[in-house]
C-alpha cells in the first residue's frame, strides 16, 4: 500500500497554466473529485455548511467553484457523525462542487486562547461539556464531512508574539501536522499544511522547510490578518510565497479586502478566503469598482441606478440602490440576500479579471488600474 500522499495524487492535482512575465502572479487550475477550480480563486465562507442569506443554487448559478465550511462549528452543531450519516457535507447541504474545510485552529485562536495543550485544544460545547479538539479529532471530523480539501490542525499565532512563543508554537504545530497525516485515511481528500511563524522570516522559512518534507498536496500561509496590519501582512506573504513549492497550490488564509487580494495574487498566491464580502453585505456595505458603498445612507433613497452599473449579477440586473436601501430600512431579509449576491459576484469577478490579466502578462497594469479607481474608505 502506497502512502496517503501518493494515493491522493490520483484524485487531486494542480497545474500552473501561466506565470505573469512581470510579477509573480500566476494562473492555474486545481482538479478535485467534485470539479475543477481555476486560480486565482476567492472562496466564499459558509461556516455552518450554509452561505448566510443565499440558497446553494444561487451560488451554482453564479458559477462559484468552491466554498469553505468550518470544522469547529460543524463539530459543535450538528456533529460530523450526523453529517456522515446524511451522506457527507456535499449531499447534506446540496452543494455538488468542491468544499474546503478549515481545521478549527483559527477558532481556537479567536475563542479559546488559553486552552492549548500538547494533546490539542480544550473547549466547551453548547451544553458546557468539555471537548478536546486534537489533530486526530480535527481530521476525523473533516473526513466525516467529506470535504475535498482538509486543513491541518495548527495554532494560529496571535500578533504580537515573542520569538520564544513563536518557536515553541511552530514546533508544536509541526508535531500536530504529523499526527494529522497519521490520521488521514481518505485519498479523495487533500490535506494542506499551514505555515506559521508570526512576523519572523527565519521561522516562516523553517515552517516551509518542515512542511515541504511531508510532501503535502498544498500549502497555506496562516497567521496573517490577525491584527498585524497591511504592511506586515505583505512582508510575510512577499517573503514566504516564493519559498513555497511552485507545483502545489498556495493559499493565504483569512484575507479578504480587495486591495489585499490583489497584493497576495501578485506574489503568486492561488487561493484565499474571508468572511468580509458576506458579513459586510449583511450590514449593508457593498463592494464596487469605485470602492465600498453603505446602502443605508440617505443619499440612496432616490438613487435609481444599480449598485454597480456594469455588473451582471442578479442584483444589479434587476434592482436599484433605492430599492435595496428600502429593504434594509424595512428590515426585509431580501436586502441581505441581494447584497450578498452582489458582493460574492464582485469578488468572483475580481479573481476572474485578475486571471485574465495574468494570462495576458498585464497583471501589474490591471492592479494599478483597479486601485486607481478603488477607494478604500466607505463612500457615502
Amino acid at each position: 500500500m502506497t502512502r496517503i500522499q501518493d494515493q491522493v495524487k490520483e484524485h487531486f492535482t494542480f497545474e500552473v497554466v501561466h506565470v505573469d512575465k512581470h510579477t509573480g502572479a500566476r494562473a492555474g487550475i486545481i482538479r478535485t473529485p467534485h470539479g475543477d477550480i481555476p486560480t486565482p480563486v476567492f472562496m466564499p465562507v459558509g461556516t455552518h455548511g450554509a452561505m448566510k442569506a443565499l440558497q446553494p443554487q444561487v451560488l451554482e448559478d453564479m458559477d462559484t467553484k468552491i466554498i469553505l465550511s468550518n470544522t469547529y462549528h460543524l463539530h459543535l452543531s450538528p456533529g460530523s457523525d450526523l453529517i456522515k450519516k446524511a451522506g457527507g457535507l456535499h449531499k447534506w447541504m446540496a452543494w455538488p462542487r468542491p468544499i474546503l474545510t478549515d481545521s478549527g485552529g483559527f477558532q481556537v485562536f479567536s475563542l479559546q486562547k488559553k486552552s492549548l495543550k500538547e494533546e490539542g485544544a480544550e473547549f466547551k460545547d453548547q451544553d458546557g461539556k468539555k471537548i478536546m479538539l486534537s489533530p486526530e479529532t480535527s481530521i476525523d471530523i473533516q473526513q466525516n464531512l467529506g470535504s475535498d480539501i482538509m486543513m491541518a490542525f495548527d495554532e494560529c499565532i496571535p500578533y504580537p508574539a515573542t520569538k520564544e512563543y513563536t518557536k515553541n508554537s511552530i514546533d508544536r504545530t509541526h508535531r500536530w501536522l504529523d499526527r494529522c497525516i497519521a490520521a488521514w485515511k481518505n485519498p479523495k481528500q487533500a490535506l494542506f499544511g499551514i505555515i506559521q511563524g508570526s512576523t519572523y522570516d527565519e521561522y516562516r522559512k523553517e515552517c516551509v522547510d518542515e512542511l515541504v518534507k511531508r510532501d503535502l498536496p498544498g500549502y497555506a500561509i496562516g497567521g496573517v490578518s490577525v491584527g498585524e496590519g497591511p504592511e506586515l501582512m505583505e512582508k510575510i506573504v512577499k517573503f514566504t510565497a516564493p519559498l513555497m513549492p511552485v507545483d502545489k497550490p498556495r493559499y493565504v488564509m483569512g484575507v479578504g479586502n480587495p486591495e489585499d487580494l490583489l497584493m497576495i495574487w501578485e506574489h503568486g498566491i492561488d487561493m484565499s478566503d474571508c468572511i468580509i464580502p458576506t458579513k459586510f453585505a449583511r450590514g449593508g456595505t457593498l463592494f464596487t469598482n469605485r470602492g465600498k458603498i453603505r446602502i443605508r445612507h440617505r443619499n440612496y433613497r432616490r438613487d435609481f441606478f444599480p449598485v454597480e452599473p456594469n455588473c451582471t449579477c442578479y442584483t444589479c440586473q434587476n434592482f436599484t440602490r433605492s430599492y435595496v436601501k428600502h429593504l434594509f430600512d424595512s428590515n426585509e431579509i431580501l436586502g441581505a440576500t441581494l447584497t450578498t449576491t452582489h458582493n460574492i459576484a464582485f469578488y468572483k469577478g475580481l479573481a476572474e479579471r485578475a486571471r485574465e490579466a495574468i494570462l495576458q502578462d498585464r497583471y501589474k497594469e490591471f492592479k494599478e488600474e483597479f486601485l486607481a479607481n478603488y477607494k478604500k474608505d466607505d463612500r457615502e
